[in-house]
């Protein structure tokens, strides 16, 4: 542990310049703690009080007090709003449970039935590792001021996250507990490493795994959860000078203007091309190409995806922070962009194969989910229904042809699915978030306006930044998951003995098996 705290201080080489403040926008991302102030309305009605006394002492007494009132509200923390607290509890619970034990199931029933034990360890115990570091380090230098790329120390072991501290949201006035926002934070930043084992299962040894799950969370994970998602939240913003000020302490990507509603960069286009990384590096399974390497069960992996279906409401809908209409905006289309995904998918693969698949289409579905990401709260349902239909054909692609192309053994198509429809979502989010296409645009919160078609930068300047937001999340995770990797191969290496592989990990490496004849 000693050397995972201590090599944080590598972080800084391996990220890239600054960028300078483009606009305000609604970037569904996670504020900071909320600042020690009452809403105004507080303030205001603390000042009404009623000018009655019968005596002219006590109406001076009571002038007193009534001047002390407003310094009193100022300096007593926001109330957070028990009903978005509720709604971010269930939220968090879902998002775990797409994890543990969605998605071991999902990847356990892909892999070989001797393979199927050490797939539901790497899962569960990624999960496990992540959460424990998230507490330790990971909030604080993910949320928390410090430079455009990463935060500080200031809130390591959840320090100063006590009871009573209040977590901005996306509406001025508005807040939960900051305690609750960090355990849903959690929860996304355990899933992101996870995602990756698919990419080298089978073959890489359990040390070596969570090692790099380690490793790679805090240098690429980190970094890039901050830039994308840390600000300090909307009633820091009240004119056009504190929006400039909010601009320079916030994340690079959020003071661009880039629109990441729930983790289209920083979860699967980072989870995506660290897995292509992986799988080249890690190398071919054994017999790969030449031997069936069918999934053991089907069954496992349709639960699991229905699994992951269901909690992906949590990870979507939650990540509006708030029980209001952008919330059922995200509700509605993280379902209608699901299930295009799935038809899309199974309509092109009964035409290229004869055939549809519950492979196809417990895949299309993920593909569907993985795309509409960073799109569900900015975008309107055709827009929706758009990004669904050509996530399906995409991510078909990427995991037949592209993969193909490729030659890499990315066992469970990380990159194909992750990678290719996390790149097409947060791309298509620049197009359809235009209101001039049905989309609900970006909030001003100089104005405090919401959907004006005036603040919108267009299509051509939205579409720039989400590119620089989709290149920054690759040219990162390639980079760090290619040292991590280079750095424990050269150590302890990352791959089980031969006979071990054939054999199947969960005896070797688990001594145990799934499965009893």
């Amino acid at each position: 542990m000693k050397k995972i705290l201590t090599s944080m201080g590598l972080a800084a080489a391996l990220l890239l310049s600054a960028g300078s403040l483009t606009t305000i926008a609604r970037a569904q991302t996670a504020p900071a703690a909320a600042p020690a102030a009452a809403p105004a309305a507080d303030a205001k009605k603390d000042e009404a009080k009623p000018a009655e006394a019968p005596k002219a002492e006590a109406a001076k007494a009571e002038e007193k007090k009534d001047d002390a009132k407003p310094a009193e509200a100022a300096a007593k923390p926001p109330e957070p709003n028990k009903g978005d607290f509720t709604f971010m509890y269930i939220a968090t619970i879902l998002v775990i449970m797409m994890t543990i034990p969605g998605l071991a199931l999902f990847y356990g029933g892909l892999v070989r039935s001797k393979n199927m034990l050490s797939v539901l360890m790497q899962v569960f115990v990624t999960f496990c590792l992540i959460a424990v570091l998230w507490v330790i380090y990971g909030y604080s230098v993910a949320f928390t001021s410090g430079n455009p790329f990463f935060g500080g120390f200031s809130k390591a072991f959840l320090s100063g996250v006590d009871l009573g501290g209040a977590g901005a949201t996306f509406s001025k006035g508005v807040y939960i507990p900051e305690m609750m926002f960090a355990m849903f934070q959690l929860t996304f930043a355990a899933i992101t490493p996870a995602l990756i084992v698919g990419a080298f299962a089978e073959r890489m040894k359990f040390s070596a795994v969570l090692w790099f799950m380690a490793l790679w969370f805090t240098f690429a994970y980190l970094p890039m959860a901050h830039m994308v998602w840390f600000w300090d939240g909307p009633d820091a913003i009240k004119d056009e000078a504190t929006l400039k000020a909010v601009g320079e302490g916030a994340g690079w990507l959020w003071a661009k203007g880039a629109l990441d509603f729930a983790g289209g960069t920083v979860v699967h286009i980072n989870a995506g091309i660290a897995g292509l990384v992986a799988a080249f590096m890690v190398g071919k399974r054994i017999g790969y190409g030449r031997e069936a390497m069918t999934p053991h069960s089907l069954t496992l992996t349709m639960v699991g995806a229905c699994m992951l279906w269901i909690g992906w409401f949590g990870f979507n809908v939650g990540s509006n922070l708030e029980a209001n209409g952008t919330a059922s905006l995200a509700f509605v289309n993280t379902l209608v962009a699901t299930a295009m995904a799935t038809l899309a998918w199974l309509f092109l693969e009964n035409l290229t194969k004869g055939k549809p698949s519950m492979l196809g289409a417990a895949s299309g579905a993920v593909a569907g989910l993985v795309a509409i990401t960073p799109a569900c709260g900015f975008v309107g349902v055709k827009g929706a229904m758009v990004i669904g239909a050509v996530a399906g054909a995409l991510c078909l692609w990427g995991v037949s042809g592209l993969k193909r192309m490729l030659g890499a053994d990315d066992a469970l198509d990380v990159f194909g699915v992750h990678g290719i429809g996390g790149i097409w979502g947060a791309l298509a989010t620049g197009i359809f978030a235009s209101p001039s296409l049905g989309g609900a645009g970006i909030c001003n919160y100089v104005t405090n306006k919401c959907g004006e078609a005036s603040d919108f930068p267009g299509v051509p300047a939205q579409l720039w930044i989400q590119l620089q937001g989709v290149l920054t999340a690759i040219v990162l995770s390639a980079v760090v998951a290619f040292i991590v990797l280079k750095i424990i191969d050269m150590v302890g290496g990352l791959r089980v003995p031969e006979d071990s592989e054939r054999e199947g990990l969960d005896v070797t490496s688990h001594g145990e098996t799934a499965y009893h004849s």
